[in-house]
């Protein structure tokens, strides 16, 4: 079964909530020994979905207005780690990809590499509402973990080992299955390529 965008959809939307961010760090347990507090998940793990960051401008750009500039990463999710004591942000931010429908290894890969490029030159995340309170300055080491599913390409795991960059495989359900615009429109019209479809016929 291919990987439609409402599977996509499905995983960002469960994953913004802090405790299925915990769920899918507990996958890979070197990050998930990383979680400041298991009970106090909510204000140990910070989630930001399509995070937008301020980052310095480069040299020789036009620094009249702000030394800073606005964009959006090329990821997926940022969780980062706070102290649930102190209330303030760890060195620890863990930058998701989740597995896009039609990417390829090099696709996905050049995400990460983006990312890192974009942050290397300093910066300042964006937080959400109930977070603004905490100093959101970045960290100097980051870890990328990719989601995958078990209908994607098998390249792009072989080609993420052999890159050494972390990643977990999730499942599409069934029920979740979504219909393309092609199928949709095979379906209302009965037939493919002049000839008579039956629905669930391969």
């Amino acid at each position: 079964m291919p990987v439609y965008q409402t599977h996509y959809e499905e995983l960002l939307a469960t994953y913004s909530n802090h405790q299925n961010a915990v769920g899918l760090l507990r996958q890979y347990r070197p990050y998930f020994e990383k979680v400041p507090s298991i009970r106090r998940s909510k204000d140990s793990v910070v989630t930001i979905p399509l995070p937008v960051v301020q980052v310095r401008q480069q040299i020789g750009t036009n620094l009249a207005n702000s030394p800073y500039e606005l964009i959006q990463l090329p990821c997926d999710l940022a969780l980062l780690m706070c102290d649930p004591e102190w209330k303030i942000k760890t060195g620890v931010e863990i930058i998701v990809f989740i597995y896009r429908p039609g990417e390829d290894f090099s696709d996905l890969l050049n995400r990460w590499r983006q990312t890192q490029v974009l942050l290397s030159r300093g910066y300042n995340w964006e937080m959400p509402l109930r977070f603004q309170h905490i100093f959101n300055e970045g960290a100097e080491k980051r870890y990328p973990l990719f989601i995958l599913f078990s209908e994607t390409p098998d390249r792009i795991r072989r080609g993420l080992k052999g890159a050494s960059l972390p990643f977990v495989v999730q499942s599409t359900p069934e029920e979740e299955e979504a219909v393309t615009p092609l199928e949709e429109a095979i379906l209302q019209s009965g037939t493919i390529e002049g000839e008579d479809f039956a629905a669930g016929s391969e």
